[in-house]
C-alpha cells in the first residue's frame, strides 16, 4: 500500500475488515508517521471498525532522546520538503516555533538541508541522526553554524536522516533585547556597511546573525 493505491487496497480489504483480523506494517518506522495508513484507519473509525495500535520502531522517538535538546514538548514537521517555495514555508515555521522540532530529510536532500541549518539555525542546538539501531548508527551534535562542515554525512547512507531543532523560546530567554540597541547602530550605520554592522552587533550581543539583519535591514528602511 502507497499513497497512490491506498483507497483501491481499502475497498478490497472493505469487506475483510469487519470479518478477519489485518494487520498494518511498514517496511521501516512505523505506519502513518509520514507512511501510508491514514486513510486506511480513517475507514475503519468511520465505519466502526475495531483499530488498535502495537508500539513498534519508529526514529523520532530515540532522535529525540539522543538528542541532547529539550524535548518536553516537541513538533513533528513530517519531511523536508522538495521545492524551494515549500522549503521556505517549512524553514520559517520551525524558526518561529517555540518548541523542539523534528523531522525526516532523505539523503538526496541533507546537503542543501544542511546549508539552511547551517544559515538559518546558526545559534539553535541541532543533531542529526542516522541508521538509528543499525550497526552503522552516527548521531552528530552542534549548534547550526557548525553544520557546513558535515556535507559529507549524506555519503553511503541508506534511508532518511531525522533532525532535530531546539525551539525558539530557550534562546530568547538568553538573548538581550536587540532594540535596546536602536541609538548605537544608528551611530554605526553611518560608519559602516550594513554587512559590517550586522558582524558588530552579533558579535557584541550574541543575538543570532539573521534575526539581526532582518531587524537592522528594517531599522535602516524606516530611517530613509
Amino acid at each position: 500500500m502507497h499513497d497512490h493505491n491506498e483507497e483501491l487496497v481499502i475497498q478490497k480489504l472493505s469487506t475483510k475488515l469487519k470479518s478477519e483480523k489485518v494487520v498494518l506494517i511498514s517496511d521501516a518506522g512505523s505506519p502513518l508517521i509520514s507512511d501510508p495508513g491514514f486513510k486506511l484507519i480513517r475507514h475503519c473509525i468511520k465505519n466502526e471498525v475495531m483499530v488498535t495500535s502495537i508500539p513498534g520502531p519508529t526514529s523520532i522517538i530515540p532522535a529525540l532522546q539522543l538528542s541532547g535538546v529539550s524535548i518536553n514538548k516537541f513538533y513533528f514537521a513530517g519531511f523536508f520538503p522538495k521545492t524551494n517555495g515549500k522549503i521556505n514555508d517549512f524553514v520559517d515555521k520551525i524558526n518561529k516555533n517555540e518548541v523542539t522540532s523534528v523531522f525526516f530529510v532523505s539523503p538526496h536532500k541533507i546537503t542543501r538541508c544542511l546549508e539552511i541549518l547551517s544559515f538559518e539555525f546558526q545559534d539553535r542546538l541541532i543533531s542529526i541522526s542516522k541508521e538509528l539501531t543499525k550497526f552503522n548508527e552516527k548521531t552528530i551534535r552542534g549548534k547550526g553554524s557548525d553544520f557546513k562542515k558535515f556535507a559529507s554525512i549524506n555519503k553511503n547512507t541508506k534511508g532518511e536522516f531525522v533532525v532535530v531543532v531546539e525551539g525558539v523560546s530557550s534562546i530568547l530567554k538568553e538573548e538581550v533585547n536587540i532594540k535596546d540597541y536602536s541609538k548605537e547602530v544608528e551611530k554605526l550605520l553611518l560608519k559602516f556597511s550594513l554587512t559590517d554592522v550586522v558582524q558588530i552587533v552579533h558579535k557584541l550581543t550574541g543575538i543570532n546573525k539573521n534575526r539581526v539583519y532582518k531587524w537592522v535591514l528594517n531599522f535602516k528602511k524606516s530611517k530613509n
